[in-house]
């Protein structure tokens, strides 16, 4: 049996979230177990689980507002992470010279921490993409979850 999919959403203005969103859906009707953390806490958080965590870079490359308090908490308590593995979807507009750096910083921080990333990272360029949701979900198609 698959193990369970922790889906992480950091998103300020709510259209990571709405991507987010849909790719549950599409998990949810491959027959994954998931739980959806638009504002992920700390202690509701299934380390135990793989993560998918779908980032958007906000203002000079931080962290979106919801996931702020998880990441820095994570950076924080610097857990061992050697079992976790996770996917990530970085969100970004690649006419800022921070494109998709709190998803990337995210990918780091969790290698650091020892977490194994199963596949690359799906970086989702807004200036460019009239359909991220598209994209993301074909993406998802190509990922073998554990």
């Amino acid at each position: 049996m698959a193990l369970p999919i922790e889906i992480l959403v950091g998103s300020t203005a709510g259209n990571t979230e709405y991507l987010a969103t849909e790719i549950e859906q599409k998990l949810n009707a491959s027959n994954h177990t998931t739980q959806f953390h638009d504002f992920p806490k700390w202690e509701e958080i299934n380390f135990n689980a793989t993560f998918l965590l779908c980032i958007a870079t906000h203002g000079a490359g931080e962290y979106a507002e919801s996931i702020v308090d998880f990441m820095e908490h994570l950076e924080h308590r610097q857990p061992d992470l050697t079992h976790l593995k996770f996917a990530l979807i970085a969100i970004g507009d690649s006419s800022y010279d921070t494109y998709c750096s709190a998803g990337i910083k995210a990918s780091e921080l969790l290698q650091r921490l020892g977490a194994k990333e199963i596949s690359s990272m799906l970086k989702i360029d807004m200036q460019i993409t009239t359909e991220p949701e598209k994209i993301a979900l074909e993406w998802i198609d190509q990922i073998s979850w554990p």
